[in-house]
């Protein structure tokens, strides 16, 4: 699994980032309505097709499976409504979230392509329900998944990369640090080589 991975809630920002030398982004698109949806989601997988890079897309498992995507990421929520059987006929892989043991281990029973975990550090995105996980729990994470490729997530920066790989964490997803930098494609290129390192 690639080590950098890029989230990003619009078609326009994935292409101004991915260009930058992305291999795995996530389409994190919230409050569109279905078209709008769907419209971002083609440009997408088009615009993904053509860089090489996968396309994951968040919590929309149907319009995925509809517009032939390769890779969905479902929250907790998302896998109660979820047609893992559909998805699995199709050829779509996923990745699930989780955020406690019982989550995590309901996950790894549907044998996802990969587990994450957050918020590791406090983030500013949303309003988390969950503390910091910090990086004992990663390490816990990695242990109880095995071979199941862990992501990890929430409030990560360059700086902490290596103690998070260190701690277990397979890849490391970015948000903020990303999109609220000065210069998103300087900052996606920095990521891209602290990763590569």
């Amino acid at each position: 699994m690639e080590k950098f991975y890029l989230i990003v809630g619009h078609v326009g920002r994935l292409e101004l980032l991915v260009p930058q030398g992305v291999r795995l982004v996530q389409l994190r698109i919230k409050g569109q309505d279905d078209t709008e949806l769907r419209r971002q989601i083609i440009r997408a997988r088009d615009f993904c097709a053509v860089h090489r890079a996968q396309l994951v897309i968040n919590d929309y498992w149907q319009a995925a499976l509809d517009l032939r995507c390769g890779f969905v990421h479902l929250g907790q929520e998302d896998m109660e409504s979820a047609d893992f059987p559909a998805l699995r006929r199709a050829g779509v892989r996923f990745g699930l979230s989780t955020h406690d043991e019982d989550e995590l281990e309901r996950a790894l029973s549907l044998d996802p392509d990969y587990v994450a975990l957050g918020p590791v550090y406090p983030t500013l995105l949303k309003e988390m329900k969950w503390p910091p996980q910090g990086l004992d729990r990663v390490a816990r994470w990695k242990r109880m998944a095995g071979n199941t490729p862990l992501v990890a997530i929430g409030g990560l920066t360059t700086d902490r990369v290596p103690g998070v790989i260190a701690a277990g964490a397979d890849s490391v997803a970015v948000v903020t640090d990303i999109q609220q930098a000065d210069d998103p494609e300087a900052r996606t290129r920095e990521w891209i080589r602290v990763c590569a390192s």
